[in-house]
């Protein structure tokens, strides 16, 4: 059960957007690999490209090395949810399987053993029209995983589940890939690929930003840098901006932090000390995915909003800190 998504220098135009420009990545069995970038960015064309849903003008896709199109039994060897709504909304679940294993040769008894995974026993015959974006999600999990295959596509599976459901989603994707499969999943939620991903690739414009290790990325965009907790903010700021280092206030917002380049947490311990400027916590600064992603899509995103400006603090408001 070993099989390697591969795709190499795929361009695509619609019209005048060039959607995919020399895309080129690989998802190896065994691991999560989380498919991340802004609106725009690909990684739905691409994951139909690699379907045979949509033809690439450059470049090629392969599913344990064959194109999508020659695979005989093609749900065997790599399953996929693209779209939850994809569905007859008058017809239950378990007979939406059904359907779907008998155009792969399977078996009545794989469609009830799908069902226990994603954990639809209680409701698999009722009517899919009726079910939540979450229970729709866990059944095209279940769809996808019918031919048992080697590896699977998921795009944005955490949409619309409830915290149970995604504790659970994160959860599964870790046994699919601990099992030997190859694992793509497209997520606008870092948080949750955080926790679920061994292997991130992020895309911008068609094409690939970063290609590493979630926790080589991690480690990047942590850098050298120390998070200080304090009550004097400015006398703090003064002190450690003294001794060489940059300070800037947290991203998160806390008006008592702050984040310091430049020196090492045992100098900024030291330069507080001396000065007599009380702290609650210095720490090696700790980078969260979404932070890294941030970061590398800073000049990928196609649209933002325009930036408002911060209000400034009131003289009270800064005698109080």
């Amino acid at each position: 059960m070993h099989a390697t998504i591969e795709v190499t220098g795929l361009r695509k135009r619609f019209g005048p957007t060039l959607a995919l420009d020399g895309m080129s990545f690989s998802v190896q069995p065994g691991q999560v690999t989380g498919f991340v970038g802004p609106n725009g960015a690909g990684k739905s064309t691409t994951m139909r490209v690699i379907l045979g849903l949509d033809a690439p003008d450059e470049g090629r896709a392969l599913v344990n090395g064959q194109p999508y199109a020659s695979l005989r039994y093609p749900m065997r060897v790599v399953g996929s949810l693209l779209d939850a709504g994809a569905l007859q909304p008058s017809r239950s679940a378990r007979n939406h399987l059904l359907w779907l294993a008998r155009s792969q040769g399977l078996t009545p008894r794989r469609v009830d053993e799908v069902i226990a995974q994603a954990g639809l026993d209680g409701v698999a015959r009722r009517r899919a029209g009726g079910y939540s974006l979450g229970m729709r999600q866990r059944l095209g999990i279940a769809a996808a995983m019918l031919g048992d295959p080697a590896a699977i596509m998921l795009d944005e599976p955490f949409n619309g589940m409830d915290p149970e459901g995604i504790v659970w989603m994160r959860g599964y994707l870790r046994e699919l890939a601990a099992q030997g499969r190859a694992v793509l999943v497209s997520s606008h939620l870092m948080s949750e690929l955080q926790d679920a991903a061994d292997h991130l690739v992020v895309v911008g414009r068609g094409r690939v930003i970063a290609d590493t290790t979630v926790a080589s990325l991690l480690a990047a965009a942590s850098g050298d840098r120390v998070t200080l907790r304090t009550s004097a903010v400015q006398r703090a700021t003064t002190v450690l901006e003294d001794a060489g280092a940059a300070v800037a206030a947290a991203a998160n917002g806390d008006a008592g932090a702050l984040l310091i380049s430049g020196l090492s947490a045992e100098r900024v311990v030291a330069a507080l000390s001396e000065s007599a400027v009380p702290f609650s916590e210095v720490s090696a600064h700790r980078a969260t995915l979404e932070q890294a992603y941030l970061e590398l899509t800073r000049d990928e995103v196609e649209f933002r909003p325009a930036a408002t400006a911060a209000p400034a603090a009131t003289d009270a408001q800064e005698a109080g800190r």
